[in-house]
This record gives structure tokens, C-alpha cells and sequence, in this order.
């Protein structure tokens, strides 16, 4: 039998638990391609990686190498951040030290390619010419920080205004140290400010349909929306659902109930809890949550990438309604497999539709979930990774 190649697979966070959306596509490419290689992770972390999270991830690599990043070398980097011209996240996750074991790794195995998740891990590797690189963008970072000056509080703008400024820059920049670079989206593709951008290939994030099966549990709850609650974009929609769409239901004679359920939830969330709002923080199984709801609402007006929630949320079963500029990236169909909504008003008329004339969004449903089931598996969605990594150093 023919040995595998092997590769190393370089992420700037632990790819377990599944919190946070790089952390989830992370394990899923992981685990794809353990099929066809041995795999060696690379890791920085600033929390603690317990063992049973270790065990849970070791089944897809031969080895694991995990970067402590501790308080007072932040600090330093920090520092150094407000002189030089990188990105701040950037610094945030270089160490010199980190580095010089990340050659002596390479040195060592000899790895067939090196995979980089988010440019934020790039000067590990940049320099290494011998081995073919990919670097997957995932996201246009530059382009989130930019939506988020205008949500952001007065005094935290030139904050974002100046990553957005040096994110843009560097994203232009490192593309030139990589054979091979990948994004989620079409829409974060033409964000990414290089002459040659096409040539990043569009690697879509995927579902474990086996997993997002319905279940038979008791819908409690009207509306639910999930995910990491210390992210901008999420607090910003949960505070939306809350306090300006959920009041004028209530007012309409529709007294729902809303589930905010998802990981560490910010003080600003946590506020939100009433008789009618739910704040759960994490749960060990999120399919409860969407089972457990009627519809999943999402009003996300910034951000970028596609949105897992809404994979899950529509593998699950669940009408879902969001904004154009989160269905972008998915590709639904208006009122076929999806529902979209630009303004409060039209939320408010198609939640009402939903929850008042029984089986209103039944079809769109049932079609939104054929439709994640057919193009968004993850094994669907990694094999032209699998392709860019077979590929040899020209």
C-alpha cells in the first residue's frame, strides 16, 4: 500500500471546541484530509488546551504542536504593534520563538505542503519557498473591521479604522508568498484588493448533514438565533431581535419567545434575558436549540464569509430569514429555500407570517434543507482543497 503524503496544517487557535467559525471549518478540513495525508498541526493558543480536547482532534494527526501564547508576550507584541505597519492580529499571534520551532518542524518532516488557515499565522511560513504553500483567507478581515467602525463607540474607531487600513494592505501583500489561496465566498474574494484575486479558489464552508438531523423535541420557543456572542455582528443582531424586533411583534398581538443560544455571550447579550428572551451561553448541543425553535432569525447587516449558523440552522429544518448580505455567500433563492428581509419592517411582516398562518414556510423549509444537503456537505466542499494540496511546487 501506498504510504501518504504528509502535510502541515498551521491554525492560530485550537480547533476544538466548535465555538468559533475557524475553529469549525478547521476540524472539518482536518478531518477530510486526514483521508489522504498524515497531518501535523501547528497551533498557537492564548487559553489552555485541555487533554480530552487533545484526544478529540489527535484522531486526525499524527503529530500536534501547541503554542502557548502567554500574558506578558502579548503585551510586547502589542507594543510592537502600535510601531510597525503589520496588522495588529498579526503581531497578536507571532512570537520569534514560535517561529524558530516551526522551522526546525519543517526541517525535521519535510512536509509535501503547507496549509495556513487566516493570513494571521502567514509569517510562520511565508518565507519558506521550497514547499508548496495555500493560505485560506477564509474571511476579508480587512473588510469586517471596516463595517464595524460604523457600530463601533467613538472612542474604539481609529482602533478599526487603522486594522482595516493595515489589514487591507497585508492581505494584498502575502498573496504573493502563497502557490495556492483559498476563501468562503465569491463576495470576500473581489474584497481581497489584488490585481490577480480570481485566482484565489472559492472553498465554501460545509455541514455534517448526518448530524443536523430533525429531532423529536417540543418547539418551546417562536425564534432562535445562535452563535458566538462575542462577536460583533451577533451581538449587534441579537441586540436587534430583542429590542427592536421582538417589541413590535409583541405590539402586533404576537407575544414570541426568542432563544439566543451560543458561546460566550457579552454583558450586552446577557442584558437581554426577560420572560421573553432566553440566554442560554454554551450548550453542549446545539441541535437542541434549533429543534427546539420554530424560526431562525438572522439579522446580520455586517460581517462577512458564510454564515455557518445558517448551514445549520436550514440542515436542521428551520424556515430561516436573514439579510441579502448574509445569504450572498450561500447563494439561496428568496422565497424558495430561504427568506430575506433588508429592514425591520420586512422582518417583522415575514416573522409574523411565519408564526401566525400555520405551515406559512413549510416548502422553503423542507427546500432549504435539500438544498444544504446537496451542495454543502463537507466532503463536497474540501475536495478542491484536496486538489490545490496535491498539486506540486512549479
Amino acid at each position: 500500500m501506498e504510504s501518504k503524503e504528509h502535510i502541515l496544517f498551521i491554525v492560530s487557535r485550537f480547533p476544538y471546541p466548535l465555538e468559533k467559525g475557524d475553529k469549525l471549518r478547521a476540524f472539518y478540513h482536518l478531518k477530510e484530509l486526514s483521508r489522504q495525508f498524515n497531518v501535523t498541526l501547528i497551533c498557537t493558543t492564548d487559553i489552555p488546551v485541555s487533554e480530552e480536547h487533545k484526544q478529540i482532534v489527535s484522531q486526525f494527526c499524527t503529530r500536534i504542536h501547541i503554542f502557548q501564547l502567554t500574558k506578558w508576550g502579548l503585551l510586547l507584541q502589542l507594543f510592537k504593534a502600535m510601531l510597525g505597519s503589520k496588522p495588529l492580529q498579526v503581531h497578536y499571534f507571532y512570537r520569534k520563538s514560535i517561529h524558530r520551532r516551526v522551522q526546525e518542524i519543517i526541517a525535521q518532516s519535510k512536509p509535501a505542503h503547507i496549509y495556513c488557515q487566516l493570513i494571521r499565522v502567514s509569517e510562520y511560513v511565508k518565507n519558506e519557498h521550497l514547499i508548496p504553500k495555500t493560505l485560506d483567507y477564509m474571511d476579508a478581515l480587512s473588510k469586517g473591521m471596516e463595517r464595524r467602525i460604523q457600530t463601533e463607540p467613538w472612542y474604539k474607531k481609529w482602533f478599526y479604522r487603522l486594522e482595516s487600513k493595515r489589514l487591507k494592505a497585508y492581505e494584498r501583500r502575502i498573496f504573493d508568498y502563497f502557490e495556492h489561496k483559498t476563501i468562503i465566498s465569491e463576495q470576500d474574494r473581489k474584497l481581497i484588493q489584488h490585481p490577480e484575486n480570481q485566482r484565489i479558489v472559492i472553498v465554501p464552508n460545509g455541514i455534517d448533514n448526518s448530524f443536523f438531523e430533525t429531532l423529536p423535541i417540543h418547539k418551546d420557543y417562536d425564534l432562535v438565533f445562535t452563535g458566538n456572542f462575542s462577536y460583533a455582528p451577533n451581538i449587534e443582531a441579537a441586540v436587534c431581535l430583542a429590542e427592536e424586533i421582538l417589541p413590535r411583534l409583541h405590539q402586533n398581538g404576537i407575544p414570541c419567545r426568542l432563544l439566543l443560544s451560543g458561546a460566550s455571550p457579552s454583558k450586552r447579550v446577557l442584558e437581554l434575558q426577560s420572560g421573553f428572551v432566553t440566554v442560554t451561553g454554551w450548550v453542549d448541543d446545539i441541535r437542541v436549540s434549533y429543534q427546539r425553535s420554530r424560526i431562525f432569525v438572522a439579522p446580520l447587516f455586517i460581517g462577512t464569509g458564510l454564515q455557518n449558523k445558517l448551514l445549520e440552522a436550514m440542515a436542521s429544518g428551520l424556515p430561516c430569514i436573514t439579510t441579502s448580505l448574509s445569504n450572498n455567500a450561500l447563494g439561496g433563492v428568496d422565497g424558495e429555500n430561504i427568506l430575506l428581509a433588508e429592514d425591520i419592517d420586512t422582518f417583522v411582516e415575514k416573522i409574523t407570517q411565519g408564526l401566525v398562518i400555520e405551515g406559512k414556510f413549510s416548502l422553503i423549509a423542507t427546500q432549504g434543507k435539500h438544498y444544504i444537503e446537496r451542495l454543502y456537505s463537507w466532503e463536497k466542499q474540501t475536495l478542491k482543497l484536496l486538489q490545490l494540496l496535491q498539486k506540486p511546487l512549479l
